[in-house]
C-alpha cells in the first residue's frame, strides 16, 4: 500500500485527485502504478487503476494478468472494477471506502458478481484513514 500512497502523492501536482495504485506480479514484485492523470491527460478513463492495469499488461506482454495483485488508495469505480475483473487480477487491496462510487462494496460489488466470467479476491480497508485524508486534505484545498 505504501507504493500505492506514493504514487497518490504525485497527483495533486498536476491538478488530479489523489488516487494512486500499483500491479503486483504473483511473487509480489511491483509491475507498474500509476496516479489518476484526467486533468493531466484529459482523458476521463485515465484512473489511476486503468492506467496501471495498462501498464502491468505492457509489460507482461499480455492483457491476462492472472495471479496479479492490483493495490490501490481507494475503492474503484464501476469503470475500474470492470477493468480489474476483465484484466483477471486475483486479488483486489484498497484503502478507503468510496460511499458515492465504490463499485467492490460500498455502492455494488462488480469484483465479485456470480454473473460475470471471473471474480477477484478483496482485502478492504488496508491504511484506510491515511488514503481518506490524502483526499480529504486535496478538497479542503479545492474549497
Amino acid at each position: 500500500m505504501q507504493a500505492a500512497m506514493d504514487a497518490a502523492r504525485i497527483a495533486p501536482q498536476h491538478g488530479d485527485v489523489p488516487i494512486g495504485c500499483v500491479v503486483l506480479d504473483p511473487t509480489g514484485t511491483p509491475l507498474a502504478s500509476a496516479c489518476n492523470e484526467r486533468e493531466l491527460t484529459g482523458d476521463p478513463t485515465a484512473h489511476a487503476e486503468v492506467l496501471a492495469l495498462r501498464r502491468a499488461a505492457d509489460k507482461l506482454g499480455s492483457w491476462r494478468l492472472e495471479g496479479c495483485t492490483l493495490v490501490v488508495t481507494l475503492e474503484p469505480c464501476t469503470m475500474c472494477a470492470g477493468a480489474i475483473v476483465l484484466s483477471r487480477v486475483e486479488r483486489l487491496v484498497f484503502g478507503a471506502f468510496d460511499d458515492k462510487a465504490g463499485a467492490v462494496s460500498s455502492l455494488w460489488d462488480v469484483v465479485r458478481d456470480p454473473r460475470l466470467n471471473h471474480r477477484v479476491d478483496v482485502v478492504a480497508g488496508i491504511r484506510a484513514e491515511e488514503s481518506a485524508q490524502l483526499l480529504r486534505d486535496f478538497f479542503a484545498g479545492h474549497r
